[in-house]
């Protein structure tokens, strides 16, 4: 009898146990790539997030509505990220002069110009440099193409570089 409660105690313990290790699915893949950028860019999980959320705000503003319904099914917590992003200064960023000076309306380089600048200005509010932004925007890349397919990939890899 001993013998049988010892075995159903370790029995419990050990589902408790692995129950408490299993991650929890929801926001895992966007987890995933957080700690990527976390851990292959010496960054904190608030500047990724807050990356993150700068870069779909770009592509929010630069792509159609369905292409980046596409993108941001692929991300759960996008609305959060993007809310997280600092605000680029309309009037002072190269961006915003751009608009302001209707160079925007030339579309094709020139708006992606304005946008790489406000993109900048974001990563630079976050404390992070261009070279920063640089090795951050492959990796978002890698993870959409992985979770999205290449095709939405493609589209957020030709707005960002």
């Amino acid at each position: 009898m001993k013998r049988f409660r010892i075995w159903t105690l370790t029995l419990c313990f050990s589902v408790l146990l692995m129950g408490g290790i299993t991650p929890t699915p929801g926001n895992a893949g966007t987890m995933d790539l957080i700690t990527k950028l976390v851990d292959a860019l010496g960054i904190t999980e608030k500047q990724a997030e807050g990356g993150v959320g700068a870069l779909f705000s770009n592509a929010k503003e630069n792509l159609s509505s369905e292409d980046f319904n596409k993108a941001s099914e692929a991300v759960p917590d996008v609305d959060k990220y993007m809310a997280e992003a600092p605000s680029s200064d309309s009037d002072s960023s190269a961006g915003g002069l751009l608009k302001s000076s209707g160079l925007s309306s030339l579309g094709g380089s020139a708006s992606k110009i304005g946008g790489m600048a406000s993109l900048t200005d974001s990563f630079s509010k976050l404390g992070m440099n261009t070279e920063t932004m640089t090795k951050f925007i492959p990796i978002v890349t890698d993870y959409m193409k992985s979770e999205a397919g290449s095709g939405v990939a493609g589209l957020l890899k030709g707005l960002w570089q």
